[in-house]
């Protein structure tokens, strides 16, 4: 009857362990003891859930510390490096430097990933070209959407705008803007909407990456949302400034992104790293309390991995949801569940991405060296093995002791 069964399961929505009977890539069955003499795998009573989902990454300029001397640590520092460093890039370049998170991103039980690329006259299409290419040679572990991204301005630089244009034409799933990197954001982000139009994509900013208030864009980025109709295909990534509000500003703001129907994504690592560089002492954390504005859909993600804006990095989601359960200081059962959804179903639902473990469903699967998705959290729990329409991806053996007498 099946292709394969993994025993003893721990799934939402059951109190005890089963077994997954999965056959032609999908879950055809969910129940104690399945009668089956073929392939299977033993789970222990390990979590198992359809893999986490990562809403913000760039994979052109990961791993290039080595070519980028961090001096000021500050996101104009950051930005005026990577832009140097991009014009040596690549296709090949990008797509090895790619390929190393890629498949760190793998082990870490990702499944889902929206990585931006920059596409400008100082990157052309190298770096799209060789993400495109990675996209094709990683389907067999995620499915990749390409975001193609504006990080250096447009509206004084036009070449970009066709460049999007472009990158969308071939292949590009969505647009991304940067309106705090252009001398006219409100213009930006109406040149951003139009060629989401054109295409009929989604788009995804960067916006409000500081702790100034009253130099939001989130405002003109709604706005153009409600007039477009675009609910549910705008999200916004940082918006660190939504940290520095007080309680009732950000209530109101917080009721138009819930209107509007835009998301949010947070940025833990990048946000704590860069944001309070003019402070002394009091240092502010910088991260968008995602957790406190009632009806988004918010995301965790995990923006850079060793580059200028963020000197380490992974590829660990679950390591990023355990960063931002600190840094928002969410230590119930509740609240630590809640932040397992940004990093699962809540981050596909951004994405527009199925998440569902169910009987009809695709066997992608992840299983966790935890016993639920609260663990996980609490103990930064490692992804054991993945399964693609249930084709293994990956094993990492739980750590064993060898005790001496």
């Amino acid at each position: 009857m099946f292709d394969l069964v993994l025993r003893h399961a721990r799934v939402d929505g059951h109190s005890g362990p089963v077994d997954l009977g999965v056959r032609g890539g999908t879950i055809v069955a969910m129940e104690p003891d399945l009668p089956h003499d073929g392939p299977q795998e033993d789970l222990a009573g390990r979590y198992t859930f359809p893999g986490f989902v990562e809403t913000h990454i760039h994979l052109d300029k990961a791993c290039i510390l080595d070519r980028c001397p961090v001096r000021q640590g500050t996101l104009a520092e950051a930005i005026s490096l990577t832009a140097e460093a991009k014009r040596a890039f690549t296709t090949e370049d990008v797509y090895r430097r790619g390929q190393r998170v890629l498949e760190q991103a793998v082990l870490q039980g990702t499944t889902v990933l929206r990585t931006f690329v920059e596409v400008d006259p100082r990157a052309g299409m190298r770096s799209f070209e060789a993400v495109k290419a990675l996209k094709s040679d990683y389907a067999w572990a995620m499915d990749i959407q390409i975001c193609a991204f504006a990080q250096e301005g447009l509206t004084q630089e036009m070449e970009t705008y066709a460049l999007l244009d472009q990158a969308l034409a071939d292949g590009a799933d969505l647009v991304g803007g940067c309106p705090y990197t252009d001398p006219d954001p409100h213009r930006h982000i109406g040149l951003i909407f139009d060629l989401a139009e054109k295409h009929a994509s989604a788009v995804d900013f960067h916006t409000d990456f500081d702790l100034k208030p009253h130099l939001s864009n989130l405002d003109r980025i709604i706005d153009e949302t409600e007039r477009r109709g675009y609910g549910g295909r705008v999200s916004v990534g940082h918006a660190t400034n939504l940290s520095a509000m007080p309680p009732e500003r950000l209530v109101r703001i917080g009721e138009r992104l819930s209107d509007a129907g835009v998301a949010l994504t947070v940025l833990p690592a990048t946000d704590l790293y860069m944001n309070g560089r003019d402070r002394t002492h009091l240092v502010p954390r910088g991260i968008a309390p995602a957790h406190a504005i009632d009806g988004i859909i918010c995301s965790i993600g995990t923006n850079n991995v060793l580059n200028p804006f963020t000197p380490f990095g992974d590829a660990s989601l679950i390591r990023m949801a355990n960063l931002y359960a600190n840094a928002a200081q969410l230590g119930s059962d509740a609240a630590l569940a809640d932040v397992f959804k940004m990093i699962s179903r809540g981050a596909a639902q951004l994405v527009g991405s199925p998440h569902s473990l169910d009987i009809g469903g695709a066997a992608d699967l992840i299983a966790l060296n935890a016993p639920d998705a609260v663990s996980a959290i609490r103990e930064v729990a490692q992804p054991l093995a993945g399964w693609k329409a249930g084709v293994k991806t990956f094993q990492r053996p739980a750590p064993e002791l060898f005790k001496s007498m």
